[in-house]
């Protein structure tokens, strides 16, 4: 089954164009591994998920491409061209020449419905292109105006016309520090919003992904290529092509449903996190060896600990002892800083991948009561490598992850709208203190839902 990408604003199109380019150098790369049949099936199953091949010359992604200024689209598309090993369709862009101004009311309420035409008819050409239709994987940045803005009418839209398919969002949250100065107000209406719309937000952390390429990739001078590579990285690692049972023959077919069928077993949980372990520059990859029982071991504590990379685990935490679980309101025997799970995907990639032992991932005390630690937790498996890591591992995980940045982000912006700061920016466009007001109703639910996990 396809999948089509929708490419929001700045940060989507160009973090779309480096998950292109992952998928793209992993199926190319000799780096497999593994024996002939299973590198083409393996190739087989991603270009049907990802590219197209109606007699071009070189695969072409099954994706749109939306911003309202044409600088970054253009770059984006010769950059593919350039490539020579894949590029984008010829009608599959749409932009404009004035911009959002970075305000999510200017994307939402002009933009959107000024635009939504035009837009809605590239995703339904993208999509007739399809045999089968996976569903819709929506790029998008919360801080700015476009990505977050236009991002959250276009997913509407897509709810709307394809009732049926699955809709993952994936979003890019802002720098702590900050980029743009109403970027929490964005955010808070860009989650409000999806959390409707879409069937699960797949999130990844500016902050996080700097560090990972300043500690683990050792770079320099990091630049927002060498962030989105990272995140390319880490997205292909779980939605390339994999085993879902043991022995399985087969690639799984809709790696969109199946993921959404394992870690969202309830419309109030819907906030995936992702790590990716090793990570590491590609000179010092032929003096390390990894093992599973290693890296399955420093995935767990990551899992437990909340850590957002390998670097730095907290050891010291460990899950609450069994039977111990009282309801939560009154859990004061919660350690400390445990991570609790509704549910979590683990995709192990490379030689030997059927010897791993995840009975770790099992224990029940990782996960909340209400879910059988069977449902709770699957695992996806290949032997073929990925992106020349001979062993690697992801997990994503449906837990509380999010919860302190989803505080953080929602606590300044009550502070900004507590003092009505730059609210008439707003409600020149047409969102009243009402919806503001609505946004925060939403995500105060959120948070409290995973809080009491």
């Amino acid at each position: 089954m396809s999948i089509v990408t929708v490419q929001l604003g700045q940060c989507g199109n160009q973090i779309g164009h480096e998950v292109f380019n992952a998928i793209c150098s992993d199926v190319r790369g000799t780096h497999g591994l593994c024996s002939k049949k299973e590198n083409e099936s393996y190739h087989d199953a991603c270009k049907e998920r990802f590219f197209c091949e109606e007699g071009a010359e070189v695969p072409v992604a099954r994706a749109v491409l939306v911003d309202m200024e044409p600088k970054v689209i253009s770059q984006t598309l010769s950059m593919a061209a350039r490539s020579g090993y894949w590029k984008y369709g010829d009608g599959s862009h749409f932009c404009q020449k004035q911009g959002s101004g970075n305000n999510w009311a200017n994307g939402y309420s002009v933009h959107g419905p000024r635009h939504k035409e035009a837009i809605m008819n590239l995703v339904q050409k993208e999509v007739e292109k399809c045999d089968r239709l996976g569903g819709f994987f929506t790029i998008m940045s919360m801080a700015g105006g476009t990505g977050s803005g236009l991002g959250a009418f276009v997913t509407q839209c897509l709810r709307d016309a394809f009732p049926t398919s699955f809709l993952l969002n994936h979003v890019i949250w802002p720098y702590g520090t900050g980029e743009v100065i109403v970027q929490n107000y964005n955010s808070v209406l860009t989650l409000s919003h999806l959390y409707q719309s879409s069937d699960a937000l797949l999130v990844h952390e500016n902050d996080v992904i700097h560090k990972i390429c300043a500690q683990l990739m050792h770079i320099k001078q990091i630049s927002f290529r060498d962030v989105n590579q990272v995140l390319a990285h880490q997205l292909g690692s779980v939605f390339q092509p994999a085993y879902r049972a043991a022995g399985g023959s087969h690639y799984s077919r809709n790696p969109l449903g199946d993921l959404m069928e394992k870690l969202v077993p309830h419309p109030e949980f819907k906030m995936l996190g992702l790590r990716n372990i090793p990570q590491m520059p590609e000179n010092s990859l032929a003096y390390s060896t990894f093992s599973w029982p290693g890296l399955i071991k420093h995935l767990r504590q990551m899992l437990i600990a909340n850590a957002k990379m390998e670097e730095g685990i907290d050891w010291q935490v460990r899950p609450p002892p069994r039977g111990s679980s009282i309801p939560s309101s009154h859990s004061t025997n919660k350690p400390l800083h445990f991570n609790t799970s509704i549910a979590n995907l683990v995709v192990l990639r490379g030689k030997d991948v059927h010897s791993a032992d995840l009975g770790s991932f099992q224990d029940p005390s990782l996960y909340t009561s209400w879910l059988n630690p069977q449902d709770a937790f699957n695992v996806w498996k290949t032997p073929r490598a990925f992106n020349k890591y001979e062993k690697s591992a992801s997990l994503v995980s449906n837990s509380q992850f999010l919860l302190k940045p989803l505080d953080n982000v929602v606590g300044k912006a009550w502070n900004m709208f507590a003092s009505k700061a730059y609210i008439h920016q707003y409600t020149k466009f047409g969102i009243e203190e009402e919806d503001f007001l609505d946004s925060f109703t939403a995500l105060e639910q959120v948070l409290s839902s995973y809080t009491s996990l």
